[in-house]
């Protein structure tokens, strides 16, 4: 099993920038994909972004597209996803999840995934 755990978030204005960090710990060589999810105040979990571990593939959801960068740093273990020019709209809290199985080429749903982190609050002011 696969633990991780995110940091980064914060206030942040529009126009500005943030990187969100999600570090993984234990049976890490068995990561195929990760990615991140959001849940904003009364509104359901929504996929974001996700990232194949090995070959890199990478996907986003259009709202995100052209703004946020999802990457990872294999040696590290490490996950990232810088966001810029984020909007109000993109306030939420995100989460980190892994997942060691292949579905789908790119996992983008949440049943797809296995670990989750307890998320991080990203909040953005105009």
């Amino acid at each position: 099993q696969v633990q991780v755990v995110e940091s980064g978030g914060g206030l942040v204005q529009t126009g500005g920038s943030l990187r969100l960090s999600c570090t993984a710990t234990g049976r890490t060589d068995t990561t195929y994909a990760m990615g991140w999810f959001r849940m904003a105040p009364g509104k359901e979990r929504e996929f974001v972004s996700a990232i194949t571990w090995i070959r890199g593939r990478t996907h986003y959801i259009d709202s995100v597209k052209g703004r946020f960068t999802i990457s990872r740093d294999n040696a590290k273990n490490t996950l990232y996803l810088q966001m810029s020019s984020p909007k109000p709209e993109d306030t939420a809290v995100y989460y980190c999840a892994a997942t060691p199985q292949r579905v789908n080429a790119i996992p983008t749903s949440a049943g797809e995934f296995v670990s989750w982190g307890q998320g991080t609050q990203v909040t953005v002011s105009s």
